[in-house]
């Protein structure tokens, strides 16, 4: 049994030495130490051995054992230290590269818009008020002077959940809100930005879903003046120094007078051109002095106070801005579109 155990080592030896790769290598553990390896066949044979016998042969066993086990636990290192130094090779970073140059995203032409107004009117000691998006008719209509049944309605096609609740058509509730949240106190100076919903054709000028800023100024002795100088310093500061404006009458249930504002067209300067059909002029808001009946729903009195109020459409001005033809442009995700307002 000696002999059968040296040939064994010397065999297992000479496999093991000659093993290029860890799956042959764990192959030949099995081969020969497995419990039903090589080995252990040959130690079976124990049983008919002397007593005398079975310590040598025993010690013989564990030193065939050692020496197979020593080989295959070096080479099992050696397998390992070059799988980490494979993997480190093709894992290396040279530092001394230039830096690769990250994708890097941009503000929305509209949120641009939107954050250049709010800084405008901030500037004139305006604050930011928000509101609900899914508004009451009372907040949304009534409260602005449009009551049940006005044909003024009409002109706001509203998305209606209940017949008490709606995705609001302006920001003009916030506004209301705003008001009875100061408890008649003066002077009452903000802008409600956000969006709106009304049932619109999808073209290129008219979308179910848009943006509007809203503003209101409310206190003693405010005039149509005032309103008229608010509203060329805002259109000088966001179309360029030399824009001028004009005031147009109009109609707006919760205004009195109402008028619709038009700036010189930011493309000819007001000489005249295809954008602003030869006129010179483009409409960009409406605006008025606030109805007295708004006055007094808000819980101001009307004989102490006055105010003046304007709404304007956010993608209209966007679109003025930076002659864009579409408003769908703002809302399909073109990566190629965008990316001009990134480098902005």
């Amino acid at each position: 049994m000696k002999e059968k155990l040296e040939a064994l080592k010397v065999e297992a030896l000479a496999q093991l030495e000659q093993v290029s790769d860890p799956q042959t290598l764990n192959d030949l553990r099995v081969k020969y130490l497995g419990k039903k390896g090589a080995l252990t066949e040959v130690l079976r044979g124990m049983g008919g051995l002397s007593a005398e016998e079975r310590p040598i042969i025993g010690q013989v066993a564990n030193d065939v054992r050692g020496a197979i086990e020593e080989i295959i636990e070096s080479k099992q290192q050696a397998f390992q230290r070059a799988e980490t130094e494979q993997r480190l090779r093709a894992e290396r970073v040279d530092v001394t590269l230039p830096g690769r140059n990250m994708p890097q995203g941009g503000v929305h032409p509209l949120n641009k818009v939107i954050a250049e107004i709010e800084d405008i009117f901030l500037g004139m000691g305006y604050r930011v008020a928000e509101g609900p998006e899914v508004e009451t008719d009372y907040f949304n209509f009534e409260a602005l002077n449009l009551p049940k049944n006005h044909p003024a309605r009409d002109m706001q096609d509203s998305f209606y959940i209940t017949e008490e609740l709606l995705m609001r058509t302006h920001t003009s509730p916030v506004q209301v809100r705003t008001m009875q949240s100061m408890r008649g106190e003066a002077p009452l100076k903000v802008i409600c930005p956000g969006k709106v919903y009304r049932r619109d054709d999808d073209d290129a000028t008219h979308s179910f879903q848009f943006h509007q800023i809203e503003g209101i100024v409310i206190g003693e002795n405010i005039r149509m003046s005032d309103l008229k100088g608010t509203l060329l310093q805002f259109s000088r500061e966001m179309f360029g120094s030399q824009t001028q404006i004009r005031l147009r009458p109009s109609f707006f249930p919760f205004t009195e007078p109402s008028a619709e504002m038009d700036v010189t067209c930011v493309q000819c300067g007001g000489s005249g051109c295809r954008m602003c059909k030869q006129t010179g002029w483009l409409e960009i808001l409406g605006c008025g002095m606030v109805h007295p009946k708004v006055l007094e729903m808000g819980g101001y009195d009307p004989e102490k106070y006055s105010g003046f109020a304007f709404g304007m459409g956010v993608e209209r001005i966007a679109i003025l801005k930076y002659g864009i033809d579409d408003i769908r442009h703002f809302y399909n995700s073109d990566m190629a579109f965008l990316k001009q307002f990134a480098r902005n």
